[in-house]
């Protein structure tokens, strides 16, 4: 059995103990103030009697909780609160002076006026300190859990603007590649149907693995590779012979957590800045290891090169918002950066926390293509 005070909880028999020792403490007080005079009583009447004082608060304590939270005071102090409370108090303490008379009386076998009298004469200041003090503790309670009750509020705003944050770079990265994979496949419509037919259902599989595996923000290597072939395939049939891809991935980073989608705008960059501007050929190197507690991403294109003086950050859009997802999900333990490669070429290196997880459907393991 529990006592509630406000959203604070206590166990009736953690409660009464420390009731009892308040009136075993008091008990020794009044005993040692009295031995000091050289007159005193025996032991359990000084029990007896700081019980009635004490276990009547115990009693009215749930009282004082309930109207310290019906009329609290707290910023802005309000003179209208402080009066409530003092009327409270006063209330409150002659229920208790009531209460310890009456239960006196029987056990002392005097009247009610003489009991009373008594209790007003020793215990109304005490009374009246013992209801502030309850009110404080009810105070610090309430302000206690509304400091927590704030801290995790804002702990939750937090991460939802971070996923809102997340899905909307996401919902940037997908609108752009779809509108230059349809523009491959319109520029194909006139010089071959079969292969702009093929063109459209792997888009349509690319799209479809979108819709049911794009939940979270994270996925397996394994299926990020699956879903990059996807797209890779697609782009093979735009550019024919001119490209060429290969794959080299250590089989202890396949179960390692990606963010989804991290590498299709990263290709789509290395393509649309190496064959896509510049005659000739291209091949498109994607190379995964592990490197301590870092998993590291190459993606490498042999046709294309970084401007004298270049940023190795960049700034195109797909390299900018993998950069902010980066940021959002691991914070300063993850980097993306672009590397001049020799003889010719550019590196975009992806370095991210090693960490595995495990996926329900796993896509096949990918091998040089």
């Amino acid at each position: 059995m529990t006592i509630r005070f406000g959203s604070t909880e206590i166990a009736l028999s953690r409660y009464l103990w420390l009731w009892s020792a308040v009136v075993l403490v008091f008990a020794l007080q009044s005993y040692m103030h009295d031995a000091i005079g050289g007159h005193t009583w025996s032991m359990f009447d000084y029990l007896r009697w700081s019980a009635i004082q004490w276990y009547t608060w115990a009693a009215l304590a749930p009282l004082v909780f309930r109207l310290a939270e019906r009329y609290p005071i707290q910023p802005p102090f309000r003179l209208a609160s402080f009066g409530t409370q003092l009327l409270a108090s006063a209330g409150v303490t002659l229920l208790a002076l009531v209460i310890g008379a009456t239960v006196s009386m029987v056990t002392e076998s005097s009247s009610f006026a003489d009991q009373f009298g008594q209790f007003v004469g020793k215990h109304t200041a005490t009374c009246l300190l013992t209801y502030w003090t309850l009110l404080a503790v009810q105070q610090a309670l309430h302000f206690r859990a509304e400091q927590a009750r704030r801290e995790l509020e804002a702990s939750r705003l937090a991460t939802e603007l971070a996923q809102s944050r997340l899905q909307v770079l996401k919902t940037q990265l997908q609108p752009h590649f779809l509108f230059n994979t349809l523009h491959a496949i319109v520029t194909l419509l006139d010089e071959d149907k079969v292969s702009a037919e093929d063109m459209l259902l792997r888009l349509s599989d690319l799209l479809r693995a979108f819709l049911e595996d794009y939940d979270g923000q994270e996925i397996t290597l394994r299926r990020e590779l699956a879903l990059l072939d996807l797209y890779l395939g697609i782009q093979r049939m735009r550019f024919k012979d001119r490209l060429s891809t290969r794959i080299y991935v250590a089989p202890d980073t396949l179960d390692c957590a990606v963010p989804s989608l991290v590498l299709q705008p990263i290709v789509e960059n290395a393509i649309r800045h190496g064959i896509g501007q510049r005659v000739g050929d291209d091949c498109i190197e994607i190379e995964t290891r592990r490197e301590d507690a870092q998993l590291c991403i190459d993606v490498r294109n042999r046709n294309s090169s970084l401007e004298e003086g270049g940023d190795p950050l960049g700034h195109g859009i797909g390299l900018s918002n993998t950069r902010l997802r980066l940021k959002e999900l691991y914070g300063e333990v993850a980097d993306i950066r672009l590397d001049m490669i020799w003889p010719s070429g550019v590196a975009c290196r992806i370095r991210l926390p090693y960490r595995e997880i495990e996926e329900a459907d796993e896509a096949p393991e990918h091998v040089v293509a």
